[in-house]
């Protein structure tokens, strides 16, 4: 699932940096209802988020994921990121 959802973002956003961590084996028998994904944290950097809001950066994200939204990925937390941004951590 981390190949797809990389080459899901590379495809759509010009990315200058990438991590994708599967956090699913923390979550697994958690309560409540889920969709059966797994759950997946990211750091994206990339210069398309200039000059965006965090909500505006994490929509990006959701939206160029698309279809994986719907039942592949349960949970997506991530931290966004422009070039500049990055290299001042």
């Amino acid at each position: 699932m981390i190949e797809k959802i990389d080459k899901c973002l590379r495809e759509k956003l010009s990315i200058i940096h990438l991590e994708i961590t599967d956090n699913s084996s923390q979550h697994s028998g958690h309560k409540g209802k889920t969709s059966g994904g797994g759950h997946f944290s990211a750091l994206i950097v990339s210069d398309d988020f200039i000059d965006l809001p965090l909500i505006h950066r994490h929509r990006l994200v959701y939206n160029t994921l698309g279809n994986l939204m719907d039942g592949a990925i349960h949970a997506f937390s991530m931290k966004t990121l422009t070039l500049k941004e990055y290299n001042k951590i």
